[in-house]
């Protein structure tokens, strides 16, 4: 099957014994930080003697890609991608940047978390790592004591206390103490600075409808695009199709009607050919029809549309449906169309055995999985079939989430908004 991730997967959380060394490496990292903080205070006051632009210009791209490492890496601990609010430019130009980076608010909360991040992130990673090192440290104690010279492990808490070999065991239920205290407290620890990060990484309420308010202007514009297109195709396959073969209908009909009373036998051919391109002619506009609204979607339900494409198929198309209801006809025709989208590229690239399609609705939503035992594998391409889908749904606020490995199986995961409340009982709602 053609695939194409245009979801972002939930971010993986970190296994229990990984996060003592990351928490380690984002310790290093924020002390790091410092210096892009200091860079990024201290070139806006030099941008009245130009150095500061060029430094800024520099600076801030730096700051932002420091965040960004931080955003990705803290979603692990927090079970969801940290957004990445910044403004674009609305037109090219260095000093266009320059005021949009000034004039971004997300630019001065950076800085403000750069600070804040050497201070308390700092504290809150460095804690939770010397927590597990000083676990590993008074398990290993003994050992040390028994490999280095005498008086470099012997003598720990600033000489106050003297020990052997033997009695450096006495010490080990340090360890189990730092580990029990580790266990309740380490994750905790590091799950506060990601929700203190993403405080002030992530976007503020503004700015959350600011990016909502784009991200339904964009949605839009894509609907009003692909309903122009769709509206052209119509056009055009009325013109080369139904429309050129009614003419010739028309021609055919006429011929006959002059040569009916000279030559019966001609006229009833070309009789034959008008009736065989009316024919053609009707079933170009049913195809064009169930390209607009299918009937059997209008007559059957979801459902009974949905088992119709399985039946369709070259291979075995496996359906589960369970949705209390009829979806509202908007949200029940892109489901189809989505769903059928999926199946055809399964047909067309997959080189599939066996298919299946799963639709529940859960959460005030809509459900959609299409997978199969494809060969699976493939990257985006605009303007492709699943691309279609994506801009589809998006027009509803639905999303679309492709997993796709190179060795298949292929498994499209798409959702759209639909309210219980929406759904209705109708004859042509159940099994069909």
């Amino acid at each position: 099957m053609s695939t194409v991730v245009t979801t972002e997967a939930p971010p993986m959380r970190y296994p229990k014994l990984a996060q003592p060394w990351i928490a380690l490496f984002l310790a290093i990292l924020a002390e790091l930080g410092i210096a892009l903080f200091v860079l990024s205070v201290v070139s806006v006051p030099l941008i009245a003697v130009w150095v500061g632009i060029p430094l800024l210009l520099v600076v801030v791209p730096a700051a932002r890609w420091f965040a960004n490492c931080h955003r990705t890496i803290l979603a692990g601990f927090l079970g969801e991608r940290i957004p990445r609010p910044y403004k674009k430019p609305p037109m090219p130009g260095m000093l266009m940047r320059l005021r949009t980076i000034l004039t971004d608010p997300q630019t001065w909360r950076d800085i403000i978390w750069l600070l804040v991040n050497a201070v308390l992130g700092f504290t809150l990673c460095l804690l939770s790592a010397v927590l597990f090192l000083a676990m590993l440290f008074y398990l290993v104690y003994p050992l040390l004591v028994g490999v280095t010279p005498e008086g470099v492990f012997t003598e720990p808490f600033g000489g106050l206390l003297t020990v052997n070999f033997w009695t450096s065991f006495l010490l080990m239920p340090v360890a189990l103490i730092a580990f029990l205290i580790w266990q309740a407290a380490g994750e905790r620890l590091l799950k506060a600075n990601a929700f203190l990060a993403r405080s002030l990484l992530g976007p503020t309420e503004s700015a959350k409808l600011a990016m909502r308010v784009r991200e339904l202007a964009e949605s839009r514009a894509e609907t009003v695009d692909t309903q122009a297109a769709e509206l052209r195709r119509i056009e055009r396959d009325l013109h080369d199709g139904a429309q050129a073969r009614l003419a010739a209908l028309s021609m055919n009909l006429g011929m006959a009607e002059e040569m009916v009373a000279r030559d019966p036998k001609q006229a009833a051919a070309l009789l034959t050919e008008a009736r065989e391109s009316a024919s053609t002619a009707l079933s170009e506009l049913r195809d064009l029809v169930r390209g607009i609204h299918p009937p059997v979607l209008a007559d059957r339900g979801l459902d009974g549309a949905v088992k119709a494409l399985a039946m369709s198929c070259p291979f075995k198309v496996d359906v589960t449906f369970d949705v209390p209801g009829r979806p509202p006809a908007p949200v029940e025709s892109a489901a189809y169309f989505a769903v059928a989208e999926c199946l055809a590229n399964t047909v067309k690239y997959s080189a599939a055995t066996t298919a299946w399609i799963q639709i529940t609705h859960e959460d005030e939503k809509l459900h959609m999985i299409v997978g199969d035992d494809g060969v699976g594998g493939a990257v985006i391409r605009p303007g492709g079939g699943l691309y279609g889908i994506e801009r589809r749904l998006a027009a509803f606020d639905g999303t679309l989430t492709v997993v796709s490995p190179s060795a298949g199986p292929t498994t499209v995961i798409m959702e759209l908004p639909c309210e219980s409340s929406s759904l209705k009982t109708t004859p042509s709602s159940g099994t069909a």
